[in-house]
């Protein structure tokens, strides 16, 4: 959610600082600060303001040199928006400045002992109880002050502190939420997502919770918050600067949506094994002996990666017989769930550090069981604390509302399910069928995006919709929950999704002309199902749009889709809903890349 950017060296450091602020823009925001200081000045000097990152901008002086700081755009919590709210926060002398992404879950008592202490809080933040908490903190280093701090702190954080007395350095802590440092020539960077770091260094090291670092201009150490010093060896990122551009689109959204076939293609390229009709997934640490083992799987995923889970399931019970069901992890966690010794679980992120999956698998490992990870960013938490898994190679995916990741997800699984598939019972023959399908994917998905046109004429058919119904059965039903999530997260427009099974009880209440409805109609077993739902909603004079392999005689219109293989008939029906989603939105003037309220990357609960 929230985002933090840090810079040690010799550079004038407010450009960079609001540079690496405009590439976390897309993380979703309602503030943003910035604080400085050098050597040769050490007093802390800041800037904060309510908005974009442009209003902030607009408000730094033309005279604000330094080469050390730190920035901030905060995703609300603690507070309504405001310039009082916004990050950094200062301490009551000025000295200490702290940029906190995460929650504390016992700033309440700590606010209150520190107003009993004569403490006068600015802002109404969890945060600002860690700027006053390091500024009274006796210890005579800064890692020793924040480091006695974070033993009376519950809850999550992502931070980086400045201290006037230490102008040389920037200290750092993780705990539940992502920090990684960028390593530089004489100058560190840290922030918390390589997006601000790739136009400047590719080399970088990622904390894990438990983890602090003091980053200086020609040097960084880590360590532990009991002071044990670790190792940390850079790693390279994979995808450069370029990778975050527009490249000649006028929002991120249309950008991944039309970089969906080579996508599609990256994920594949290298898996498949036509020797023995099957692919290879060097990343899951999975031998054949432990595969056959399995008795069940279970995928965990928030929103989208949710419903991309709820295809790879059954996907895996299709092709590899395995009983699999997928799960919110936000509700998995809470439950007290009965932990199968013979179950594997399965971990699903597009940033790979969703704090609610990745506290599920955090309880999971507590408990001896085996964990994949599915995730789009290499080195990430949930990749890092899996046993194996699949990276998705989607590459960056910068809007708020998840296309591309989407799609490479469900390949992904559909790649696990083959490859657990031809370890058990899937024959050569549907191995090589299923292949073929995916061979095909890329070709077809650009099929689909040449329809752009006609989608655009139907959305704007479809934008004065007040709410909308998505419906589809077995494959279907996956789908239609994940286009009405697109509709409103982009849209606004309210949206239900149910099983087509399930109209007569109860939602063919809702059907009148007014609420169009959108079925999902692969050409399959439940053709013929499918075509009576739309039979009972025509029947109460509702308007239907189609997605189907050929035109629906029931529908007022239809988005005819390439057909493929049965079993990879979903991962082509979502894409003309992403156009759908978008070009409804943008009718409707919505600020498609980052909608209001949301985030990218869910790293609170």
């Amino acid at each position: 959610m929230c985002g933090i950017v840090g810079y040690i060296g010799r550079r004038d450091v407010a450009p960079l600082l609001l540079e690496g602020l405009q590439r976390l823009e897309y993380r979703g925001y309602d503030s943003a600060g910035v604080v400085i200081s050098s050597p040769k000045s050490p007093a802390l000097k800041m800037v904060k303001a309510k908005g974009r990152v442009r209003e902030l901008e607009a408000r730094v002086p033309k005279r604000f040199a330094g080469t050390t700081g730190i920035a901030h755009t905060r995703w609300a919590t603690h507070g309504a928006p405001s310039d009082e709210n916004a990050h950094p926060h200062l301490s009551s002398d000025d000295k200490v400045a702290v940029v906190h992404n995460g929650i504390i879950d016992n700033a309440t008592e700590l606010r209150a002992k520190l107003e009993a202490e004569g403490v006068v809080f600015l802002s109404e933040t969890d945060t600002e109880v860690l700027t006053h908490l390091v500024a009274r903190e006796p210890s005579e280093t800064l890692e020793d002050k924040v480091r006695g701090v974070l033993k009376n702190i519950e809850g999550t954080y992502g931070i980086a502190v400045m201290h006037a007395d230490f102008p040389d350095r920037i200290v750092v802590a993780r705990n539940g939420s992502p920090v990684v440092l960028g390593i530089g020539e004489k100058e560190m960077f840290v922030a918390s997502d390589v997006a601000a770091l790739v136009a400047h260094t590719r080399q970088v090291v990622t904390l894990d919770d438990g983890e602090m670092a003091t980053i200086k201009a020609d040097d960084f150490r880590t360590y532990t918050t009991a002071g044990t010093l670790t190792s940390a060896t850079p790693t390279t990122v994979e995808w450069e600067a370029e990778s975050y551009d527009m490249g000649g689109h006028d929002t991120y959204m249309h950008k991944e949506i039309s970089e969906q076939a080579e996508a599609v293609d990256r994920v594949l390229r290298g898996r498949i094994d036509d020797r023995f009709s099957t692919v290879h997934l060097g990343g899951l640490n999975l031998d054949a002996r432990e595969a056959r083992g399995v008795r069940r799987i279970k995928i965990l995923g928030c929103g989208t990666s949710y419903h991309a889970g709820q295809i790879g399931a059954q996907l895996i019970e299709e092709l590899a017989r395995i009983p699999a069901d997928a799960e919110p992890a936000s509700e998995f966690r809470y439950r007290n769930p009965v932990v199968d010794p013979d179950c594997l679980y399965v971990a699903v992120s597009q940033s790979g550090e969703t704090y609610d999956v990745l506290a599920a698998v955090q309880e999971l490992k507590r408990k001896g069981a085996r964990v994949l990870g599915v995730v789009n960013v290499v080195g990430s938490a949930i990749a890092r604390e899996t046993d194996g898994g699949v990276y998705v190679h989607a590459g960056p995916e910068v809007c708020v509302v998840s296309t591309k990741c989407f799609t490479n997800t469900v390949v992904s699984f559909a790649l696990l399910a083959l490859h657990l598939g031809r370890i058990r019972d899937l024959s050569v023959t549907d191995g090589k069928r299923i292949i073929d399908g995916l061979r095909k994917l890329p070709g077809q998905i650009d099929e689909i995006l040449k329809t752009e046109p006609e989608i655009k004429q139907l959305a704007k058919s479809y934008a004065d919709a007040r709410s909308m119904m998505f419906i589809g059965r077995v494959r279907g039903y996956p789908v239609a929950r994940e286009a009405s999530l697109k509709l409103k997260e982009v849209s606004y427009i309210h949206a239900e999704a149910y099983p087509a099974s399930e109209l007569k009880h109860g939602p063919l209440a809702l059907i009148e002309p007014a609420m169009p409805t959108v079925a999902i109609v692969p050409d399959d077993d439940l053709l013929e199902k499918n075509r009576a739902a739309m039979e009972e909603i025509k029947a109460r004079s509702g308007r239907i749009l189609a997605v189907a392999h050929q035109e629906q005689e029931k529908a007022d219109h239809t988005i005819v889709v390439p057909k493929n293989e049965d079993e990879l008939d979903p991962i082509l029906m979502g894409i003309p809903l992403q156009l759908l989603a978008y070009h409804t939105a943008l009718a409707l003037g919505r600020d498609i890349d980052k909608p209001r309220n949301l985030a990218k990357s869910v790293t609170v609960e």
